[in-house]
């Protein structure tokens, strides 16, 4: 960090309750930032809050990023912040062939990965101070769409799109994406099923990396972007060199 403290800082997590989000809040709880994770469900967010150790620096919030009215509580209650980071993506039932996608489901990928974003950035903006940060989350489907994916692979490109006319218009808060690969979380269960260990496998050796992403790797990516004052409008690529393959 650069304006103050790592110990000082305070940043809010939407979809921290599992897999990235989780691991992001682990590892700045464990450099002494305060977080709070948000996200749709209380169960969730419990569960992760005893996961994460009861830590005295977390907090949780239940927010639905597709309610407008929802997310300008969030920042009413928040006070002041130094980073928002939003990891949270729903594709259930997105992820079908080109005649079987139902609209209700591409209407939640779009709430969850854009309209979302965008209202996260409206309120947030001004509970960030200059030298504050707001970081989304893409993804490889923008480059590498497979078949079945066309709906997550045209909204994250409209994410990317828009956090390059945020960088400009909320400068000098930095706005920025992380754009991960193939990442072993719970998300998949819901692409692939009971094929997803094999799904992963398999992809894990085509990529020149030699592996699939983890959690982890994602939240030092995320990391890097909050921390590096020189770093906006950018989308860093976190996938393995699936862009190559």
């Amino acid at each position: 960090m650069t304006a103050i403290g790592i110990e000082d800082a305070k940043v809010i997590i939407v979809g921290g309750s599992s897999g990235m989000g989780q691991a992001l809040a682990r590892r700045l709880l464990d450099e002494g930032m305060s977080v709070m994770i948000a996200g749709r469900s209380r169960d969730r967010l419990a569960m992760a809050h005893q996961q994460l150790g009861g830590h005295p620096k977390l907090a949780t919030y239940v927010v639905d990023i597709s309610r407008e009215e929802e997310v300008a509580a969030l920042f009413r209650e928040s006070g002041p912040v130094d980073h928002i980071v939003s990891t949270a993506a729903d594709i259930k039932g997105a992820y079908q062939p080109l005649p079987s996608i139902e609209l209700a489901a591409a209407r939640r990928v779009v709430e969850s990965k854009f309209y979302g974003p965008l209202l996260l950035a409206k309120y947030g903006a001004a509970r960030l101070p200059p030298s504050g940060s707001i970081t989304f989350t893409s993804g490889v489907a923008a480059y590498r769409p497979a078949a079945r994916g066309s709906v997550v692979a045209a909204v994250n490109a409209a994410l990317e799109g828009l956090v390059r006319a945020l960088a400009v218009e909320l400068a000098p808060i930095r706005v920025n994406a992380i754009s991960p690969g193939w990442v072993d979380t719970p998300i998949w269960s819901l692409v692939a099923g009971d094929a997803k260990q094999a799904t992963l496998e398999a992809m894990a050796q085509r990529l020149p990396a030699g592996r699939v992403g983890q959690p982890e790797d994602i939240a030092d990516a995320i990391r890097f972007l909050i921390g590096n004052g020189f770093t906006t409008g950018t989308i860093l690529h976190v996938e393995g060199g699936h862009r190559l393959v």
